[in-house]
């Protein structure tokens, strides 16, 4: 299998073998994410969701009014899993399956929100391919929200290793990846308490695209 067959049929397993609310990620009620993209953009602005798997996050959206939501997932299995719970709302959604580091998006967007996946890319060619699709995805203008569990965080998550940062870590790491074309705006850190009562500590960075390449 190639890497990325390999964590697509980890992560579908992984769904298809446990409800989405047992899992140690499942969030309730995804109030750090809503809270920082509408700081950022209003209703109308278009919304990317990285890694969004079964999240919450589209539903709180679709509650506050946004009307141009995208989720991205490796995982089709999570996906179906947030169309099912979602019903008729679905169709308000745009459902991608692809693995961020290949995959070629079709537009531009507003608004790029990561909360699941680039802790997860240990090896820096995933980190390079990340990036360039970050500036493929974003429009000039554009804002980054991205969370990684913080330097005293997990090791590892669901079995696989983690890359654990501060937020200066994220900021050099990002901002190394661009080639310094971004800002960074807020930075903070706070705790994931998970189904089971445990505690895992993430950390989260604001950036501000200043990407030329815009179509």
């Amino acid at each position: 299998m190639t890497d990325i067959e390999t964590r697509t049929t980890h992560w579908n397993g992984r769904y298809r073998g446990n409800a989405p609310e047992s899992l140690s990620w499942f969030e309730a009620a995804p109030e750090i994410s809503l809270s920082l993209i509408q700081r950022a953009v209003g209703p109308s602005w278009s919304v990317l969701d990285v890694g969004g798997g079964a999240s919450r996050l589209p539903d709180a959206l679709l509650d506050a009014g946004h009307d141009d939501i995208t989720v991205l997932d490796l995982s089709g299995e999570a996906l179906s899993r947030s169309r099912a719970r979602l019903g008729a709302r679905a169709d308000k959604v745009n459902w991608i399956v692809g693995d961020v580091t290949t995959w070629e998006p079709a537009r531009k967007y507003d608004l790029w929100h990561d909360r699941a996946v680039f802790h997860f890319l240990t090896e820096r060619a995933d980190r390079e391919a990340y990036a360039a699709t970050m500036c493929k995805a974003m429009k000039r203008g554009g804002t980054a929200i991205i969370m990684t569990f913080a330097e005293d965080g997990p090791e590892k998550c669901s079995g696989l290793p983690v890359r654990r940062y501060s937020s200066d870590d994220l900021t050099r790491e990002i901002t190394s990846l661009l080639h310094g074309n971004l800002g960074v705006g807020e930075t903070g850190r706070f705790t994931h308490v998970t189904p089971t009562g445990g505690e895992q500590r993430f950390q989260y960075c604001v950036f501000h695209c200043m990407n030329p390449s815009e179509g």
